[in-house]
């Protein structure tokens, strides 16, 4: 018959098992912070930034808070990490799609068809991106701010050295561009199911180099 020693350190070690178990296991860096974004990422979607709470993201994580905040110092920074992570990520697809080609009218096609897949992808960014509830925090709208201008100007580029309208009209024309792509995007959501994604993509493509066609070009 097992003494009470022999119990008591069978329970020790059936008990740091279990802590073993629900501890984390341990990551680089770099992958714990990317693990913690995703896991952000879907409780701030799926709640906003006002609805979601840390204890939440370290849930959906399975790691303890404190681990969660050696990455993240609050729920604040933690969604401006998300909010830069998504916007890099659309900054480098726009940027792509306008410099794939020399064709103006196939650069007009991929720029709004980058909004489109954008708004259509399944991990739901836009609806930070486009649909934030910190846009009254100085911080959040500053990084739209910067991302749009950024898209502007590099369409801008574009419609400047292919017509005769200098640097301010051409950025006006930029940001209209991209302003008419962002909107209609976001407006298609709401007929997915009658207008299909390639459809209601190029309709926007067609009116736009309707628009921006009829420019004259830099002789």
């Amino acid at each position: 018959m097992e003494d009470s020693g022999g119990q008591n350190a069978g329970a020790a070690r059936a008990s740091a098992e279990d802590e073993g178990a629900r501890r984390p296991a341990r990551l680089p860096r770099a992958q714990r912070r990317a693990q913690l974004l995703e896991a952000a990422h879907r409780v701030f979607v799926a709640n906003g930034y006002h609805g979601a709470a840390m204890d939440d993201i370290a849930d959906r994580a399975q790691v303890s808070k404190p681990v969660l905040y050696q990455h993240f110092p609050g729920k604040r920074e933690l969604y401006l990490a998300l909010i830069d992570q998504h916007l890099a990520v659309l900054t480098e697809a726009m940027v792509a799609a306008l410099r794939s080609t020399a064709d103006n009218k196939e650069r007009v096609n991929a720029a709004i068809r980058t909004y489109f897949d954008f708004v259509a992808a399944d991990h739901q960014a836009h609806r930070l991106v486009f649909e934030s509830d910190l846009l009254n925090d100085d911080e959040v709208s500053g990084r739209f701010d910067e991302f749009n201008a950024r898209i502007a100007d590099e369409i801008a580029n574009v419609i400047a050295g292919d017509t005769n309208l200098d640097q301010a009209r051409a950025l006006l024309l930029g940001r209209s561009l991209s302003g008419m792509a962002q909107v209609a995007a976001r407006a298609w959501l709401e007929v997915a199911d009658q207008v299909d994604l390639d459809e209601a993509s190029e309709l926007v493509a067609r009116l736009a180099w309707r628009g921006i066609g009829r420019f004259p070009k830099e002789s």
